[in-house]
């Protein structure tokens, strides 16, 4: 299960417009928790498009909320490197020092990866720059190639189908849980070609990388380590059991036979598996939710789709836009420069706001609105931009759009009957319950 919401009083959230400029800092999960983040980015777009906040529990770092702006650092990464993390809060970045229990591992069973190393930062390949990148990323791409795509749909289709068929009729239950972690997640383990039965051992892998300790997925640090210990390991069996047979096309078989990844180190292992499991699940289960309760919010936004489903495909680019289901991604400056007027250092945190950037009226006319026939719906900022555009962007699109084909043959009305739970993330944006009563047609 994805986190609880931290229980508690809701806190006091101040206005952002009574706080002084300089003081602003967007980068808090209980902004996002609390669905209090759009005034704070809406001033940020109007006086101080790209802002420095000095002071956070992450240290000081740059807000880029502008569309252009966001294209702009995200366009150039000669100047822009992912190679430092590529979260506000570190998500990625250079490894620290080999763990002793490690090391001890490798020297007992040189032939096998070792279970654990290097635990304060993750080598990925979206964490990393050219040409390192462009190798490591080449090997997997195949996997979500337009051939490949065409191989798949029929087996998500049967499993959207075989999902939406067995939800409750008559009773409240969670979205979230139910339809899109768990297409997601079966998603995820065809592409691994990893045992069906531990599945949501990927979702909980999934939710442990991209928590911090004490945000209800896991209390201490230690917790968090031991956890990714046993995906490790877990991924190890499968990876040596591949390489000893002949290549297939899954992401294992894939990296264990792959020239530029073959030789991984058991934390850039780790690393690219936390890239691959968090981009194929976190992003499409958010906006597989995020979906439905934009269209209840909006119900003239739905009708428009009862009366057109041809309008499916488009509605699915301003689902994953509304969305935004990744709120930001970093990047650290490698020399000084100058954007939008702003003096940016070498070493500084430069973080993109896509969430922001996708509610930019300067770029996106009525940015504000949820439109599901929009023109160019597509020209929204969740997928990124540049070499570290989202790999699976059209799988991604192909599942949300087969699983709103399923539903609308289904059901006249997803209803939402109570308030959803967000995540305490400032990056992942999502939801961990969403109360529903599904409605046939």
């Amino acid at each position: 299960m994805m986190a609880e919401q931290i229980t508690g009083p809701v806190p006091d959230i101040p206005d952002p417009y009574s706080i002084p400029l300089e003081s602003i800092n967007v980068a808090q999960p209980m902004l996002f928790q609390n669905d209090a983040h759009w005034a704070y980015f809406e001033r940020l777009r109007k006086e101080d498009p790209v802002h420095y906040c000095a002071d956070s529990a992450f240290g000081p770092y740059w807000s880029i909320t502008r569309y252009e702006d966001i294209f702009e650092v995200d366009t150039n990464h000669e100047l822009f490197s992912s190679a430092m993390g590529v979260t506000v809060g570190g998500l990625g970045g250079p490894p620290g020092q080999p763990d002793e229990q490690a090391e001890e591992t490798a020297k007992d069973s040189p032939e096998e990866k070792p279970r654990q190393q290097q635990w304060d930062g993750f080598a990925m390949f979206i964490a990393m720059d050219p040409p390192k990148h462009d190798l490591q990323r080449a090997t997997v791409t195949s996997v979500v190639a337009p051939a490949n795509l065409a191989l798949l749909e029929g087996t998500i289709r049967e499993r959207a189908a075989d999902i939406l068929d067995s939800l409750p009729r008559g009773e409240t239950f969670n979205w979230v849980d139910l339809v899109s972690i768990e297409l997601t997640t079966q998603m995820l383990a065809t592409l691994f070609d990893f045992p069906f039965e531990d599945r949501r051992k990927l979702t909980r892998w999934s939710d442990v990388a991209t928590s911090p300790p004490g945000a209800g997925i896991v209390e201490t640090p230690e917790q968090k380590r031991a956890e990714l210990v046993e995906c490790l390991e877990y991924f190890t069996r499968l990876w040596n059991e591949r390489v000893k047979q002949p290549p297939k096309n899954d992401l294992i078989s894939m990296l264990a036979h792959g020239e530029a990844t073959k030789d991984m180190a058991p934390f850039e292992f780790l690393g690219n598996l936390l890239l691959l499991i968090v981009g194929g699940n976190d992003t499409t289960r958010n906006s597989i939710s995020g979906g439905v309760l934009a269209l209840n919010e909006n119900p003239d936004e739905y009708q428009k789709l009862r009366e057109n489903q041809d309008l499916i495909p488009n509605m699915v680019s301003e689902i994953i836009r509304w969305q935004t289901p990744l709120a930001h991604m970093r990047r650290t400056a490698v020399k000084d420069t100058v954007l939008n007027g702003k003096q940016i250092k070498a070493g500084d945190k430069v973080v993109m706001w896509y969430v922001s950037g996708n509610r930019d009226e300067e770029a996106i006319p009525d940015a504000n609105k949820f439109i599901i026939d929009r023109p160019k719906a597509r020209q929204h900022l969740s997928f990124g931009f540049g070499i570290h555009r989202c790999m699976g962007n059209r799988l991604a699109e192909m599942q949300l759009r087969i699983v709103w084909e399923e539903i609308m043959k289904r059901y006249s009305f997803i209803e939402v009957v109570g308030e959803p739970k967000r995540t305490w993330s400032t990056f992942v944006k999502g939801y961990t319950d969403l109360p529903v009563r599904v409605h046939e047609l």
